[in-house]
C-alpha cells in the first residue's frame, strides 16, 4: 500500500492499552464516550509530539485499524470545577494499534519563517524522532492514555478489518482551524471546527483535507502570534555564546535581560 503522491510521508505505528477520541462537545463536564476510531486531530496531536514546528502544517492522509474495535467503561472520580470529586462513566477503547501515514506542508500564514523552509531537513528530523518514540509525550486522546509510536510501513501486516469491504461511521469530528493554519478568508482569525463522514474500506479510514471537509463551524475569533528575532525567536550567534560562556544554555535560550525575557516569553 505504498503511497508516492508526496515526498515527505511519514509511516507510524502508534499503541496503546487505552484510548479515549471523544467529541469535544460532549468533553465539558459529566460522561465521555469515545469514537470507535481515531480522530483526525488526536492523530495530528500524536504528530506533534513526535516533531513539529511552526514553519510546518502536518496534513493525516489515513489511519489503519489493525486490532478490534473494543469498548471498556471505567468509574471515574473528576474533580469538580468548584472543588470536591463527582462520579462519571467514561468508556474507553482497549487494546489499540493503529498505523498512520501522514505528510507535511508549509504553513502559507508563517511568511516570516520562509526561510526554514528545508524540506530534507524536517522530513529527516520527523522520521529520526519516530524511531526514537516521539520528542513528548505521546498519547491517544486524553492524558491518561499513554501511548507508544515505532516506525512501520503503512498496510504491511494482518488487520482486523482487511476483509471488511466497507463500514460507515457516520458525521464525526474531524479537527479545529486555528487562525495560524487558515486556508481561506472565511478561516483567517477565527478557529473553525471541521466534520466529515467517516468510512473504513478494508480497514483503511482516509481523512480529506481540512478545506475538504463536509461541515464547518465558525467557533471563535483568534489572531496569530507572530514569531522573529528578538520576540520569541533565539539568534545562533547568542546561544552558542552562553554554550562558550557556560557551558549550556540557560532553559534551553542564551541569557537575556528581563526586559528581552519578556518580549521572548510565549
Amino acid at each position: 500500500m505504498k503511497n508516492t503522491k508526496y515526498d515527505n510521508i511519514v509511516e507510524f505505528q502508534v499503541t496503546g492499552d487505552y484510548a479515549l477520541f471523544s467529541d469535544p462537545i460532549m468533553r465539558v463536564g459529566g460522561e465521555k464516550c469515545t469514537y470507535q476510531v481515531p480522530t483526525y486531530e488526536a492523530l495530528k496531536g500524536i504528530l506533534h509530539s513526535v516533531y513539529w514546528k511552526p514553519t510546518l502544517i502536518w496534513i493525516i492522509d489515513a489511519v489503519r485499524i489493525m486490532n478490534p474495535i473494543q469498548m471498556e467503561t471505567k468509574g471515574i472520580r473528576p474533580i469538580k470545577y468548584h472543588g470536591g470529586n463527582d462520579l462519571s462513566y467514561y468508556t474507553y477503547l482497549k487494546n489499540c494499534r493503529y498505523q498512520v501515514r501522514a505528510h507535511f506542508e508549509w504553513n502559507e500564514n508563517r511568511p516570516e519563517l520562509a526561510a526554514d523552509r528545508n524540506e530534507n531537513k524536517h522530513h529527516e528530523i520527523a522520521k529520526k524522532m519516530i524511531r526514537k518514540g516521539g520528542r513528548r509525550d505521546i498519547f491517544l486522546g486524553a492524558r491518561e492514555c499513554q501511548g507508544y509510536v515505532e516506525p512501520c510501513v503503512f498496510g504491511e501486516g494482518a488487520g482486523a478489518y482487511d476483509a471488511t469491504e466497507e463500514l460507515s461511521f457516520g458525521l464525526m469530528y474531524h479537527g479545529i482551524t486555528y487562525a495560524d493554519e487558515a486556508y481561506s478568508e472565511e478561516t483567517k482569525n477565527a478557529r473553525t471546527v471541521r466534520f466529515f463522514h467517516a468510512v473504513m474500506k478494508k480497514g483503511v479510514v482516509e481523512f480529506p483535507r481540512p478545506q475538504d471537509c463536509d461541515y464547518t463551524r465558525r467557533a471563535g475569533t483568534m489572531a496569530v502570534k507572530p514569531f522573529g528575532l528578538g520576540r520569541n525567536q533565539c539568534p545562533a550567534a547568542l546561544l552558542e555564546e552562553e554554550v562558550e560562556r557556560d557551558g549550556h544554555p540557560a532553559n534551553g535560550l542564551p541569557h537575556l535581560s528581563n526586559a528581552e525575557s519578556d518580549r521572548r516569553h510565549f
